[in-house]
């Protein structure tokens, strides 16, 4: 059992099977999350509870956070109670979570003037690699944080990569999923198209599965298709708001634009499906 002490803060779809690889590890690990309720599972398998990130950090050497966007992670450090009002030194943040590289920079900032290390070490993969440890890990910040941290996210992650300086980790996780999002809308858009030619999506899944445009994502999304099956494994609202921070750090490009228009006007009506119910948006009515 290691002797590294790890903080948890983000219970999320993707943040529960991540931190459960830890504990299945050997890592001794104490949780903060909002919802209460969903600290259940990591309790029973060994993990304590902490009443507010501030308390968390002053348990642990390390703190890992996967939460939703920009402004859960402000909160998470700035609040009355977060993490920076415990003023604590000599300590690992790792931020997981999809957020903009601006505010990855201005918090590995306010880390560095207490003494602490930053790290932005976003994920690509979903549920199903979580659960197995099989992530891509992309890390920005600290080479020497960095190597402090790699044996920690090796725990979660088939590649583990060092990227750059601060910032950089997000800004691969967002060039990712703009390319995901491209990826959803074509195979949604071809689907439409081979129906709109009297074309089973089944006949046409089963030649693109074994063709050279195989891939596991074509697989599963074009499975959940298939079987209309649209329960948010990527909530559709998350790659829209990716989308928006990829659009403020300068993508601007014919394909990655025409997905930026795609989802924003999909996210009012389909954000809490999966994002491969795209296909509702782009189908004709």
């Amino acid at each position: 059992m290691s002797t590294t002490k790890i903080g948890w803060i983000g219970l999320g779809n993707m943040g529960i099977p991540m931190s459960q690889q830890l504990i299945k590890a050997g890592y001794t690990l104490s949780v903060y999350n909002r919802n209460k309720e969903k600290e259940a599972p990591l309790i029973s398998a060994g993990a304590t509870t902490a009443a507010s990130p501030a308390m968390l950090i002053q348990q642990v050497d390390i703190v890992i956070i996967m939460v939703s966007d920009d402004d859960a992670i402000d909160a998470v450090f700035n609040s009355n109670d977060g993490l920076l009002s415990a003023k604590t030194n000599g300590k690992l943040i790792i931020n997981m979570s999809t957020v903009s590289p601006a505010i990855s920079k201005k918090m590995a900032q306010l880390c560095e003037q207490q003494g602490n290390f930053y790290l932005d070490a976003p994920v690509s993969g979903s549920v199903k690699q979580a659960e197995d440890g099989l992530l891509v890990i992309m890390a920005g910040g600290n080479e020497k944080a960095f190597e402090q941290a790699k044996p920690v996210l090796e725990k979660m992650g088939k590649l583990v990569m060092h990227i750059g300086d601060t910032g950089t980790g997000n800004t691969a996780k967002l060039v990712i999923n703009t390319l995901l999002s491209i990826h959803a809308q074509a195979l949604a858009e071809a689907i439409v198209f081979a129906q709109q030619n009297g074309l089973k999506a089944t006949d046409l899944l089963t030649l693109v599965n074994n063709s050279a445009l195989a891939s596991p994502f074509i697989k599963i999304k074009g499975d959940a298709i298939i079987n209309d099956n649209y329960k948010a494994v990527f909530a559709l609202k998350h790659i829209a708001k990716d989308l928006r921070l990829a659009k403020d750090i300068g993508m601007a490009s014919p394909l990655g634009d025409a997905a930026f228009e795609t989802y924003q006007q999909a996210e009012a009506t389909l954000g809490n499906e999966d994002i491969i119910a795209v296909i509702k948006q782009v189908r004709p009515e």
